[in-house]
């Protein structure tokens, strides 16, 4: 098997649960994990909704795709920020790295999770709604996605079984 890709990386809204389904199945799966969110703001020292607030949802989106087209992560679960998928080329990029995971979370869940959805640091349209960013960003990441998971109404372990029998699936269809 090609060392690049045996990663998995995790796509979805916010809320729907990448960076904490991501470290517990890194820890499943004896991986090393990454949250690019983190990444964005270590390499600038500021927290996401600084960046919102001083450079504009745009600008965060930029600093994203940078952040992603330099990810060489094989062997990882990468978490990555709801936003990635605004970028071709790094959603591209990533795919070299492993099978691209859609956490499909229903609209309702999200809603009752988010609770600091005007600070979160978003990268959002000013006044866009959380029902209006779900219904933008949906179709891009089932468009990127190699596996989607259906999240609504279930645990957290009945959600990492999922994504671990799915990617069992697709590793055994890709080396048939």
């Amino acid at each position: 098997m090609n060392q690049f890709s045996t990663s998995l990386i995790l796509i979805g809204m916010p809320g729907a649960g990448k960076s904490t389904l991501g470290v517990i199945l890194a820890k499943a799966l004896a991986k090393d994990f990454i949250d690019t969110d983190v990444l964005i703001q270590l390499h600038h020292n500021k927290t996401l909704q600084d960046i919102v607030d001083t450079e504009g949802y745009l600008r965060l989106r930029e600093i994203e795709e940078q952040v992603l087209l330099k990810a060489n992560y094989p062997n990882h679960i990468i978490a990555t920020g709801g936003s990635a998928v605004y970028s071709d080329k790094a959603m591209h990029h990533l795919r070299h790295f492993g099978q691209i995971v859609f956490l499909d979370t229903p609209l309702a869940e999200l809603t009752a999770r988010i609770k600091d959805f005007d600070t979160r640091g978003l990268a959002r349209k000013p006044n866009q709604s959380l029902a209006e960013l779900y219904n933008e960003r949906r179709a891009l990441y089932q468009e990127y996605a190699n596996i989607t998971i259906e999240c609504g109404g279930k645990t957290q372990d009945e959600i990492l079984a999922d994504i671990i029998y799915e990617e069992a699936e697709a590793y055994t269809e890709r080396d048939a």
